[in-house]
């Protein structure tokens, strides 16, 4: 049999495959009032949300396009569907889950790592959740796990949605958070109590099946004073040929001395624009640590974002970007200290090969009242040949002296020494590149959950695959 040389021959059908759609649910395309109106519909919307995605509209129409990454004009959003019919009522038993959509995610995993290792599940097929579970102990601890429109209509958590939903990503934020605010669907609620400890995570995951489609699924994390939750995302979706977009939203409370831990592995297919936004407000004491990997997607736009308002409050990001050929992938981390005492870490790699840019844009803002803080950034860029590129980009917004800020930033080719030392032990050239890969990732997969460091490594394994030649 012939080795397989490019990348984009690569056998990824653990992602790619795909199961055909009925169109007759697709709404039409583009962005209309009409359109709009006919979600909420869909959705049996109150009267609130209703203006809201309406006012949402107004703003996307008014606010200009982005320019700050990489070109994004292979999108026209005006040719993206937007909302597709539910297949299927959300369900509790993974047995009452449609066929087609049940073996979805049962080739990913998610019902398997459900039994072995989580608390509860989430699982959005297109437009809207199929599945939701989560453990009786758990739900019996008040921790609350669902989607976010069951909630929205629940009267006991009603409020609670209505006084946070994009309160941290307004949409005059951007113009594809005025889009998501417009057209949103799907995603998850959680709400921790005062001082609960979930041991183990919860998961949530969304598969973009249809061509030519968006998923603007909507992630809302409260908790409260001293509580901790470990939440893990996973995303993919199969190749077409013609663009796709994933415009979700993700937004977390930290409470007073509370602690989340929010880890993500990005790995969309390479027709995808993934234009996400996340953003965490953080109490005094309170912690955010983000662990990011983002893999897939022609174009990204990722940025997540800490908010520390209290004093002592901190985060940390942990992040890695793969970009290979087709792909420009515009990732990093933003902070924002607006408390004495706070303290902050960004810790990031970006490897680049076969033509692909990757660009790491980190911003840390420091504020007057914001003294004794302490932030470090550190990021390196690996580039595997001659013909990738890797860019940094930091900025840093400092109004108090009483500060201590630092920043390090590495860049570099592979060693050829370092390869030539592993193919006289035995490595083929490819298989050298990859372990030294892995090894510049090792810090990022260290802080997975053990089946995202498997994936990831996996996934790596995949670009690195026919690399040479």
């Amino acid at each position: 049999m012939k080795e397989k040389t490019q990348v984009a021959e690569i056998d990824r059908s653990l992602y790619d495959f795909r199961y055909d759609e009925n169109e007759r649910d697709f709404l039409d395309s583009g962005i209309t009032p009409e359109i709009i109106s006919e979600i909420s519909d869909e959705k049996n919307d109150p009267e609130w949300m209703r203006e809201f995605r309406q006012r949402s509209l107004e703003i996307y129409n008014k606010t200009p396009m982005v320019e700050w990454g990489p070109s994004i004009e292979g999108l026209n959003v005006d040719n993206i569907v937007t909302y597709i019919r539910q297949k299927s009522r959300m369900n509790t038993d993974w047995n009452d889950v449609p066929d087609d959509i049940k073996q979805t995610f049962e080739k990913l995993g998610i019902p398997q790592a459900e039994r072995e290792s989580l608390a509860g599940v989430g699982a959005q097929y297109d437009s809207e959740l199929v599945y939701h579970n989560v453990r009786q102990e758990v739900a019996e601890s008040g921790v609350v796990y669902t989607d976010l429109e069951s909630a929205m209509h629940d009267e006991r958590y009603a409020d609670l949605i209505k006084s946070h939903f994009m309160k941290l990503v307004p949409p005059t934020d951007h113009k594809f958070a005025a889009l998501h605010g417009a057209v949103w669907s799907g995603g998850s609620f959680v709400y921790v109590p005062k001082n609960v400890h979930l041991d183990i995570p919860l998961q949530s995951y969304f598969r973009l099946n249809a061509k030519g489609a968006g998923q603007f699924e909507h992630t809302l994390i409260i908790l409260e004073e001293g509580a901790y939750l470990h939440f893990i995302e996973g995303c993919s979706a199969p190749k077409y040929y013609e663009a796709g977009l994933h415009a979700g939203c993700v937004e977390l409370f930290v409470g007073k001395g509370a602690t989340l831990r929010y880890s993500t592995i990005e790995n969309w297919s390479k027709n995808m624009y993934n234009l996400n936004t996340k953003r965490a407000l953080v109490q005094e004491n309170g912690r955010i640590e983000w662990v990011s990997g983002s893999f897939g997607s022609h174009v990204s736009y990722l940025y997540p974002m800490s908010i520390l308002n209290g004093r002592g409050a901190s985060a940390e990001f942990t992040g890695i970007t793969f970009a290979g050929e087709g792909q420009n992938l515009d990732t990093g981390a933003k902070i924002v200290h607006n408390a004495p005492d706070t303290s902050s870490y960004m810790n990031t790699k970006s490897i680049s090969k076969s033509g692909g840019t990757s660009t790491f844009r980190s911003a840390v803002v420091v504020n007057e009242n914001a003294h004794g803080s302490k932030s470090s950034v550190s990021c390196e860029s690996l580039m595997l040949d001659r013909i990738s590129r890797s860019d940094t980009v930091p900025a840093m917004d400092i109004r108090t002296k009483h500060c201590d800020i630092g920043h390090e930033a590495k860049i570099g080719r592979i060693s050829d020494e370092s390869v030539f030392y592993l193919m006289s032990r035995g490595l083929s050239e490819e298989e050298a590149k990859a372990m030294i890969v892995r090894g510049f990732a090792d810090n990022v997969s260290k802080e997975l959950p053990l089946e995202y460091a498997m994936e990831m490594n996996n996934l790596i394994g995949l670009e690195m695959h026919g690399s040479i030649g």
